[in-house]
C-alpha cells in the first residue's frame, strides 16, 4: 500500500520498504525488544476453540537434522520470496506452527506462565482473539528448555511442522548463507527461526476440499458409473460431511452423494497411501477425472474447510465447477506418521485454523536491530 500499484511483489523495492518499516517501528518503539531472552505464551480463541502454545526460536540445526520434521514439499518461488524477505528485513515476522506429542509437564509450565494481564490481548477482524504473556522467569525458562534438551531431559524429542514449510525452509537457507559468509552478517540468532509450539491435542485441522471444472468428457451418468466401480455410492437428500476416514461427500449440480471406499484400503502399510486425499486421488481424481498433477492442473481447485460445504455447492451450482468433493480432515496422528517415515503428503492435505498472527512477535537475527 506504500508502493506503486503496478510494482511486482518480488521487486527489491518491496523488500527494502519492509526493512524501512521495521526499522521505523523499532525507532518509534512501536515494537520493543525484551531486555533478556524469554519465551512467550500465545493463546488463540476462535469461538469455542482455544489453543495455547509456546513462542520460541526453533533450532535451524534441529530442522536440518530432521528433528523438526516436514510433511510437504515447498515451491521454489515461494521459498525464494521468503528468503529475500528475511534477508532484507534481517528478522522473521511470520511464525511457523509446530506441534508435538502431548506432554503434560510442558502444559503445566505453560499454564503457570499465564498469570496476570497479558502483554497483548487483541481480537482481529476475523473474530479470533490473540493473547500473549511474557515468560521471563529464569527458573521457568530453564525448566521449559530442559524438556527439549537431550543432554538434560529431552522428553520432547521431535517437533512437527504443521503450517509454515516455506518459512522454515527459508530460515534454514538464510542461516546457511550467513554461516558460510561469516562476518557481521552472521550471529547465533541466525541459527533459529520464529515458531509457536502447540500440544497435538490442541491443534485444530479442518477439512481441505476439492472442486473440479469438468467431468473429463464424461456425461453425468457415465461419471457416476465410473465412480460406482471404485466406491459404494449413495445419493443423499442433504449435504454430506464425512464422519470418518474412508468416507467422502460428492456434489453434482442439485445432488449430494456419500462415497465409501473399501475398508481394506485403509489398512495400507504406507502412511501416505492411507490418507483420504491419497485414496480419492488414486481411485477417482486420477483415473476418472484425469488429473495427475494437482499442483499445476488448472482444472482442480482447493477450498479450506473454514468456508463450509456451502462454498462447494456454490462453486458447482454457479457452473464454474462440475463436481465437488468433501473430505474427512487429516489427523495429526496421520501427519506425524508421514513425517516420521520421511515421506510427504499430497498437496493441500491440511488446513489449520485459527491462523497465527504475523508480527505479534518478531525475531531479529542480528544486533543491528537493537535500538538504544
Amino acid at each position: 500500500i506504500e508502493l506503486a500499484g503496478a510494482i511486482s511483489p518480488y521487486d527489491p523495492a518491496v523488500y527494502a520498504k519492509g526493512a524501512d518499516n521495521l526499522a521505523a517501528m523499532l525507532e518509534q518503539k512501536i515494537l520493543q525488544r525484551d531486555p533478556e531472552p524469554c519465551y512467550y505464551v500465545y493463546r488463540l480463541q476462535a469461538g469455542e476453540h482455544v489453543q495455547t502454545g509456546l513462542v520460541a526460536a526453533a533450532s535451524v540445526p534441529a530442522y536440518d537434522d530432521n528433528l523438526i520434521r516436514k510433511h510437504e514439499y515447498t515451491r521454489p518461488e515461494k521459498e525464494d520470496d521468503r528468503v529475500r524477505q528475511i534477508d532484507a528485513i534481517d528478522a522473521q515476522t511470520g511464525p511457523v506452527l509446530l506441534t508435538h506429542r502431548v506432554h503434560e509437564g510442558l502444559r503445566e509450565l505453560v499454564n503457570q506462565a499465564m498469570h496476570g494481564t497479558p502483554e497483548v490481548d487483541v481480537t482481529t477482524d476475523d473474530g479470533v482473539r490473540h493473547a500473549l504473556w511474557v515468560v521471563a522467569d529464569p527458573t521457568r525458562i530453564e525448566a521449559i528448555s530442559a524438556l527439549f534438551d537431550p543432554a538434560v531431559s529431552g522428553d520432547i524429542d521431535a517437533l512437527y511442522i504443521a503450517d509454515g514449510h516455506h518459512r522454515s525452509a527459508a530460515a534454514s537457507r538464510v542461516a546457511a548463507q550467513r554461516r558460510q559468509a561469516g562476518g557481521p552478517g552472521w550471529s547465533g540468532a541466525c541459527e533459529g527461526f520464529l515458531a509457536v509450539l502447540f500440544q497435538a491435542d490442541e491443534v485444530r485441522i479442518l477439512d481441505y476440499n476439492r472442486v473440479v471444472r469438468d467431468l473429463n468428457g464424461l456425461s453425468r451418468e457415465a461419471f457416476l458409473g465410473r465412480v460406482a466401480e471404485r466406491f459404494a455410492v449413495a445419493a443423499r437428500p442433504g449435504a454430506v460431511r464425512p464422519g470418518e476416514s474412508g468416507e467422502f461427500g460428492m456434489y453434482l449440480p442439485g445432488q449430494w452423494y456419500r462415497l465409501r471406499v473399501d475398508p481394506a484400503r485403509l489398512a495400507a502399510t504406507d502412511p501416505v497411501a492411507r490418507l483420504d486425499i491419497s485414496l480419492l486421488a488414486e481411485h477417482l481424481i486420477e483415473p476418472v477425472l484425469g488429473i495427475h498433477d494437482p499442483r499445476r492442473d488448472q482444472r482442480i481447485d482447493f477450498i479450506g474447510g473454514i468456508r463450509g460445504l456451502g462454498e462447494l455447492v456454490r462453486r458447482v451450482d454457479s457452473g464454474e465447477m462440475a463436481v465437488a468433493f468433501a473430505l474427512y480432515p487429516t489427523s495429526l496422528e496421520q501427519l506425524m506418521a508421514v513425517a516420521d517415515a520421511g515421506e510427504v503428503m499430497p498437496p493441500k492435505s491440511t488446513w489449520f485454523e485459527p491462523k497465527l498472527a504475523d508480527g505479534m512477535v518478531s525475531y531479529p537475527l542480528c544486533r543491528r536491530h537493537v535500538v538504544e
